[in-house]
């Protein structure tokens, strides 16, 4: 990750107007007036270049992007952008990379970029025969998988291993499952295992007699994991009436709360992906497949649970950690087709997916925090409708200046409905 020109810390930024928050990013020196163009909407996708990335284009769909603050990721600062329509969630994910910022901020790593392919065997005579057979071929299974993509191979990328599984229990009875471990690099990985899966199909039905059904990636990206940690000093803890050891124990027992119940949990790391999703989403990766990996290894030990753990340390200090599959890519599909996704990988100094993924789970373990502290203090409502009254007032048909002053009054008679809005509305016109 290049080091920025200047650090993450913008004070008053969320004050700046919208050219002010631009003319801010293009001093730092990463971008062009062009990347600044395609941030802003004034330039970026258009119909003609969407025609040809999906069916049936009848135009665009915009959602806002803002810019978290104050991250600071092994060692080094960075702006992060985010693509999230609800409210409260950049704010959240700034203030809580704030206060981690004094406890050392962000320290993330990642494993191999190993994703799995996936052959179901079927209408196999022997599945133990079959099964050492394949294993008894492995090396030059590898190798012919190996040469089908010279280009990922010379980046040192390319087939680390196969596997087979038994499955015994299922409606149309007993298959196999071969699992091709493949290192993609830098990419996301999904068209290179599928290549390479559906070139071995072949092989397999010779070699074992049975029948290769479904040849496809697997989004449980179990071998692909990132890894984010951070401490928070008690001192930042305290505000308000609010004594540090209070939001403290307040946050630990919520974990609690998601890492006992599936109920509970459900909500809690859908928190995390609100920052996980949003900045996979800016830099054009595919947040459904991050989704579903996610919260199938939330469940991977047969109960659904919270992806993050909290505790303390012994000088009482907060302590977090997040682990889950990241599979983002910076080559290759919507990460190099869309004007934003670009901007937003140069933003933010991105040299490799690793760095990115690094990032990204970092942001999903301060939105965690940022929920975790609400709910235990102020109640989730407080923030969160504070920025939503401005939807709700714009909802209402308040434009310009008018927006804030209605909002603040909805706020103020902690009554944020739309009704409400269009009487005061009303009220202002008579």
């Amino acid at each position: 990750m290049d080091q920025p020109t200047k650090g993450s810390r913008i004070p008053g930024f969320y004050n700046f107007s919208l050219e002010e928050r631009l003319a801010e990013l293009g001093q730092r020196g990463q971008l062009s007036s062009e990347d600044l163009a395609v941030l802003s909407g004034a330039a970026g996708l258009d119909a003609a270049q969407a025609d040809h990335m999906i069916e049936n284009v009848v135009g665009l769909h915009a959602l806002p992007l803002g810019i978290a603050l104050n991250f600071q990721v092994n060692g080094q600062d960075v702006l992060v952008p985010m693509v999230i329509e609800e409210p409260s969630v950049v704010a959240g994910a700034s203030f809580m990379a704030r206060l981690a910022r004094s406890g050392g901020g962000f320290q993330a790593h990642t494993t191999a970029p190993e994703m799995i392919g996936q052959m179901q065997l079927l209408d196999v005579p022997d599945l133990q025969s079959a099964r050492l057979t394949i294993l008894e071929q492995k090396k030059s299974l590898l190798e012919e998988a190996g040469e089908i993509d010279p280009v990922l191979k010379k980046l040192g990328g390319g087939p680390r291993d196969l596997e087979v599984r038994m499955i015994e229990d299922s409606p149309v009875g007993p298959f196999l499952v071969i699992h091709l471990i493949y290192d993609v690099r830098d990419a996301m990985g999904a068209n290179a295992v599928n290549t390479a899966v559906e070139r071995l199909a072949p092989r397999i039905t010779a070699l074992t007699g049975g029948r290769v059904h479904l040849r496809i990636l697997s989004n449980l990206a179990d071998r692909r994991l990132a890894r984010a940690r951070c401490t928070i000093p008690l001192s930042e803890l305290a505000f308000g009436d609010f004594k540090a050891e209070t939001v403290r124990d307040g946050i630990l027992e919520a974990w609690a709360f998601a890492a006992a119940d599936p109920y509970r949990a459900a909500t809690h790391n859908k928190g995390i992906m609100n920052g996980v999703d949003s900045v996979v989403i800016a830099t054009g990766n595919d947040w459904r497949a991050i989704e579903a990996g996610a919260h199938a290894y939330a469940a991977r030990s047969g109960r659904y649970t919270s992806l993050s753990a909290w505790g303390k340390d012994a000088q009482g200090n907060l302590v977090g950690t997040l682990e889950m599959p990241l599979a983002v890519g910076i080559v290759g599909g919507a990460t190099r087709v869309h004007p934003t996704a670009r901007a937003a990988l140069k933003l933010m100094g991105i040299t490799s997916a690793s760095q990115l993924a690094e990032i990204i789970v970092s942001v999903g373990l301060a939105q965690n925090l940022a929920a975790l502290r609400a709910l235990a203090t102020e109640g989730i409502q407080r923030g969160h409708m504070s920025l939503h009254a401005r939807q709700v007032a714009i909802a209402a048909g308040a434009r310009g200046e008018m927006v804030e002053r209605l909002a603040q009054q909805l706020v103020a008679e902690k009554t944020v409905r739309i009704d409400r809005a269009e009487a005061i509305l009303q009220e202002w016109k008579t």
